[in-house]
C-alpha cells in the first residue's frame, strides 16, 4: 500500500479515534465544569467558567477555541502595560493544563484533533513565512511535538519546526509516542504556560524574520 494511502486511512482512523475519546471527555468535562463552578461561587467569582478566543486552525481557517477561563475576564492578551491577571484558582487549572479539557468541544465540531500543532491567534499566522504556514495544513491539537519536545523552552522558530516536522512525517506511530510523552509531560514540572509578554515577544520574532 502507498504512503498516501496509508495516510488517508490513517486520517480516518485518527478521526475516529478522536470523536470516540472526545465523547468520553465530556463526562470528565461535565465533572470539572461543577467542581469548578463550585469553588468559584464559594469564592464569590460568578462569572462564567468558560473562556473562547479566537485561533488560527485548518488551512488558516479560524475558529473559536474553549478553555476554562483562568484569568480575569478584564485581562488582555494584547495588553502587556501589566501582568496577566489570574483567577483564585486558575492558576492551578493552567499549571495542570485541566484548562485545556473544554477542547473536545472544539474537536467534536471538526476544528481540532487531539494531536496537532497548537492553535495560535491569528497574529502569528498573520506573520509567518509561506513555509511555515504548512503547520496549518492538519488539524492543530491539543498537544503535539513541540508540547513534549520542550513545551515553552523552545523559542517560537523551533516550535514552528518541531511543527512542520510532524506535518511531514504523521503517522499511527508518530502520535502514539506524542501520547506517551504527553502523560510524562503534565505529570513534569515544566511550565506549559506563557504569558502575554511572551506571546508578544513570539510575535514580534516572526515579524522580523
Amino acid at each position: 500500500m502507498s504512503n498516501k494511502k496509508n495516510r488517508k486511512l490513517f486520517k480516518y482512523f485518527k478521526r475516529f479515534f478522536d470523536i470516540l475519546c472526545a465523547l468520553l471527555g465530556v463526562i470528565v468535562l461535565i465533572f470539572i465544569s461543577i467542581i469548578i463552578k463550585l469553588s468559584m461561587l464559594l469564592i464569590g467569582d460568578k462569572d462564567t467558567i468558560f473562556f473562547k478566543q479566537e485561533r488560527t486552525g485548518l488551512n488558516g481557517k479560524k475558529f473559536e477555541l474553549i478553555k476554562f477561563r483562568s484569568m480575569k475576564i478584564t485581562n488582555d492578551v494584547r495588553d502587556t502595560s501589566k501582568e496577566d491577571e489570574f483567577t483564585k484558582i486558575g492558576l492551578f487549572i493552567r499549571k495542570t493544563s485541566l484548562d485545556e479539557l473544554p477542547q473536545v468541544i472544539n474537536i467534536l465540531r471538526g476544528e481540532m484533533s487531539f494531536i496537532g500543532p497548537r492553535p495560535w491567534i491569528p497574529e502569528y499566522y498573520e506573520n509567518m513565512t509561506k513555509k511555515q504556514r504548512k503547520r496549518v495544513s492538519v488539524l492543530p491539537g491539543i498537544t503535539g511535538l513541540a508540547q513534549v519536545n520542550g513545551r515553552n523552552g523552545l523559542s517560537v522558530i523551533d516550535k514552528i519546526n518541531y511543527d512542520l516536522e510532524y506535518v511531514n512525517n504523521y503517522s499511527f506511530l508518530q502520535d502514539l509516542k506524542i501520547i506517551i510523552k504527553t502523560i510524562k509531560t503534565i505529570f513534569s514540572k515544566e511550565d506549559a504556560y506563557t504569558d502575554k509578554i511572551g506571546i508578544q515577544n513570539e510575535i514580534e520574532v516572526l515579524k522580523n524574520q
